[in-house]
Parts: structure tokens; C-alpha cells; sequence
């Protein structure tokens, strides 16, 4: 059993990234995907603790893309830190969301909600960590919303008060800097999309004509009929049906590394298939 989406408060989870490790062997994982948000920063700690464990990490992240105007998440494996053409945009996007945070701090300032900066940052331990969930946090404890999801519902989420885009690129510009950095990329829970069968099929032959090497088919928290729906489609555009929990620790308290919601199990050949596709 193998677990390829994961994250650490090296993004927006709640635990350090040896946790992450300690948690995939709990759940007698042989391998994981550490896939925080636009870092890969997070690959040395839990590589170092996966291997004390005899865990195998798969190095990757995920990014947030535009496409047929909503967002796409892209998981991208096989890329570790250091320099390249990836890891490049990774740092313009980090750099961005230094921005953003910013200029959301201002929104909700002028919004009435005395929020700083510092205190953004001691919230998520640091800079590059920082963003929404983080955000939510603060508000809750400002007493400007409820709960989390209600902190996105009333000021952070697309086209409420608090909200600022931010900078995206596409799945193909993605696609096309991960295989030049020696990696693959995969379509990560393709039911957010929120397009009609028909549709998405048409997305993700398009998008496997781009590149991309594998759909998310096997998701924490999709159904047995979801999964099996997705893999169908997975196999139909020759792609490779990959899975993982998606787990962020408290952010998600409903999903465990490995497990999901209780009932997946990723089998071990999804990552020898991937592992066949990466560029010579």
C-alpha cells in the first residue's frame, strides 16, 4: 500500500514533515508522496525520518493551476529541491503568495478585522508556509467567523470579501517544467473540477495530449463507485490511476495518511507505473 498525496506545515498541514514519515509507516505504507503546495522544502526532513523508518518517500508537490476557468490542482513526483526549471516557478509562486498574504492582511483590515502580518507568521511558522487555512485560523480566534470551513464560507473563499487571486499557471506550463525537471505529472481529485462526465473526459485527454501522465482516480475521500469510475476513465485516455489520501492533519481531520477515510488502499504497482513514465 503506498499513499502519493500528503501534506506537511511545510504548506498547509498541521505536522511536520517526520511525522508525516512516522504516520506512513504506522499505516505499513512502503512508500509516500510528500506533496506540499509549491515547496519542495519539506523533502529533506521527511526523507531523513522515512529512511530511519524504511519508508520510501516519493519527492513531489502540488500545485495550483488555471484551467477552463476554475482550478486544477497538479501533482508533480520526482522532482526534488535544488535547481530547475520547476523548482524555479516554485520559488516565483512562493514569492507571489508572500505578496497575497499581504494584501490580504490590508482587505481584512479594511474589512474591520485587526489581523497583522506577525501574527499570520507565528500562526504558520513561518513565511513560505503561510496562506488561507492559516488565515481561517486567525479569524476564528478574532472571533470573525464560527469554524474554518465558516471563515472560508464568509471572507476567504472565490468572490467573498477577504478573497485576492493569486498568480497561476496551467496544467500544461506545469506539465511541460516538471518533465524538464525529471518528473511526472498527475491530475489530483478530478471531481473538483466539477464538470459533467462527459466534459471531464474531454479535460483529461487534453490534458493527457499535454503531458500529464496519471489521474487521481483512487482519492480519500471519493466513493468505491467514484474510484472505480475514474480509473475506467484513467485507463480509457492512457493514463496512469494513481491515488492518495490527501492528508493534512488537523485541517483535515477526516482523513489518515494511508487510509483516507478508512478504505483505501493505493496498491504498490500505481508507483512502479509511474516510475515507467518519467523522462529519460
Amino acid at each position: 500500500m503506498i499513499d502519493l498525496h500528503t501534506h506537511s506545515v511545510r504548506s498547509d498541514g498541521s505536522d511536520p514533515p517526520a511525522r508525516v514519515a512516522e504516520l506512513a509507516a504506522q499505516a505499513r505504507c512502503s512508500a509516500f508522496a510528500l506533496t506540499d503546495h509549491d515547496t519542495l522544502a519539506g523533502q529533506a526532513e521527511a526523507g531523513r525520518r522515512a529512511a530511519e523508518l524504511g519508508v520510501e518517500l516519493v519527492p513531489g508537490c502540488e500545485v495550483s493551476c488555471a484551467f477552463a476557468g476554475t482550478s486544477a490542482h497538479i501533482l508533480c513526483y520526482f522532482v526534488t529541491d535544488g535547481e530547475g526549471p520547476l523548482q524555479d516557478e516554485l520559488g516565483r509562486l512562493r514569492g507571489d503568495r508572500v505578496a497575497r498574504n499581504k494584501q490580504m492582511i490590508d482587505r481584512l483590515n479594511g474589512l474591520g478585522i485587526p489581523v497583522t502580518y506577525d501574527e499570520l507568521l507565528e500562526q504558520a511558522g513561518g513565511e513560505e508556509n503561510a496562506g488561507r487555512p492559516h488565515f481561517a485560523e486567525l479569524l476564528v480566534r478574532h472571533g470573525a467567523a464560527d469554524s474554518i470551513p465558516d471563515a472560508f464560507e464568509r471572507w476567504l473563499a472565490s468572490g467573498k470579501p477577504a478573497y485576492i487571486p493569486k498568480a497561476r499557471v496551467t496544467p500544461e506550463q506545469v506539465t511541460d517544467l516538471a518533465r524538464a525537471s525529471g518528473g511526472v505529472t498527475v491530475l489530483a481529485h478530478p471531481l473538483t473540477l466539477g464538470l459533467e462526465p462527459r466534459d471531464l473526459e474531454r479535460a483529461v485527454v487534453d490534458l493527457a495530449a499535454a503531458g500529464l501522465t496519471g489521474l487521481e482516480s483512487f482519492y480519500g475521500r471519493y466513493s468505491h463507485d467514484e474510484r472505480s469510475n475514474l480509473a475506467d476513465l484513467a485507463r480509457r485516455t492512457g493514463l496512469v490511476a494513481t491515488g492518495g489520501s490527501d492528508y493534512h492533519g488537523a485541517t483535515k481531520p477526516d482523513l489518515a495518511v494511508g487510509t483516507g477515510r478508512g478504505d483505501l488502499k493505493v496498491p504498490d504497482n500505481v508507483l512502479d507505473n509511474l516510475v515507467a513514465r518519467r523522462p529519460g
